[in-house]
């Protein structure tokens, strides 16, 4: 079987009417993601007074956000819609490259996010002089290139193999599902898989992590309204934090170790986690937690709405 094949989502098969109940359910939530996440980007980008890292920062999870749902949604929604659901090859490795470098620029924006709260915390009188508008510019341009090309070299290999299957059982593409229907060897990319995850996930993490310690140890040796400060801006950081490292567990793990073994829809449910649930959750937790975005007139409709069916 060549490359110039299709492959076809098994777990769309036998939906029947509760196909377009599912539709009806993903294009909701579709528009309401990219409406929150919107109304971020033009809070930040469009009120000059938000111009500061934090927002800038928070406005590129946003952004990431957009992206990495528009490389799947739109597709989903297309095969609940449709009885024939399949996808050519090199539409799924352009899927693939989308849904894998959102994840992994998430997390270098979170790493980018824990730099700058540490800098603030552990240097508040020079933090205008480290973290200015150049530097800044260019770690957030190092957060989205150094994943991408991580992840496209890799879906480059990918590219390379010779298809001996068609069946994917996931509802998106997904890169380790498709070299394993290669007929060739694929120990090439399993290495580069480890080297990847290691680069683009651990790393960034021990980062992550390293940062919030050092917050923490300053924090305990500061004055209680020092203290209360510092956990009002970290603490929405680490809730996004723990929810995607949560949501990127769950589909590493289910991936490459426990696929087969749990039932198929809650291996769906699990995986689609951290496509899914960050990019509706984070407005929602910037956007009710960061007074400088939530009394911004772009933002008051969101507010309003969530106080009054959420809280």
């Amino acid at each position: 079987m060549g490359n110039g094949t299709y492959f076809f989502f098994m777990l769309f098969e036998n939906l029947g009417c509760i196909k377009y109940a599912f539709f009806s359910l993903g294009f909701i939530f579709y528009c309401v993601v990219i409406y929150f996440n919107v109304l971020i980007i033009l809070a930040v980008f469009l009120e000059r007074t938000l111009h500061q890292p934090m927002y800038i920062l928070i406005s590129c999870l946003s952004i990431n956000s957009v992206y990495g749902t528009a490389g799947f949604f739109p597709r989903l929604l297309t095969d609940l819609l449709y009885d024939t659901q399949r996808i050519s090859f090199e539409a799924c490795i352009i899927q693939s490259f989308v849904i894998y470098s959102y994840a992994a620029c998430e997390l270098t924006i979170l790493m980018l996010m824990s730099f700058d709260r540490l800098v603030a915390i552990s240097k508040p009188l020079h933090y205008n002089n480290i973290i200015t508008t150049r530097f800044l510019t260019l770690l957030i341009v190092i957060a989205w290139l150094y994943p991408m090309i991580f992840v496209g070299f890799g879906g480059l290999l990918t590219a390379r193999q010779k298809m001996c299957g068609n069946k994917l059982f996931k509802v998106y593409c997904h890169n380790y599902e498709i070299v394993k229907l290669s007929c060739m060897n694929h120990n090439i990319n399993n290495i580069y898989g480890l080297i990847v995850t290691i680069t683009t996930i651990f790393i960034p993490l021990i980062f992550i992590l390293y940062s919030y310690v050092k917050i923490l140890i300053i924090c305990q040796r500061s004055s209680q309204e020092f203290r209360s400060k510092a956990y009002q801006t970290c603490i929405p950081h680490i809730a996004i934090l723990l929810n995607f490292s949560v949501a990127i567990f769950c589909e590493l793990t289910l991936s490459r170790f426990v696929n087969g073994e749990i039932p198929i829809e809650l291996a769906v449910i699990l995986s689609l986690e951290f496509i899914v649930i960050p990019p509706f959750v984070n407005p929602i937790v910037y956007g009710l937690n960061f007074p400088g975005i939530r009394k911004k007139k772009y933002f008051i409709p969101f507010t309003f709405s969530v106080n009054k069916y959420f809280l």
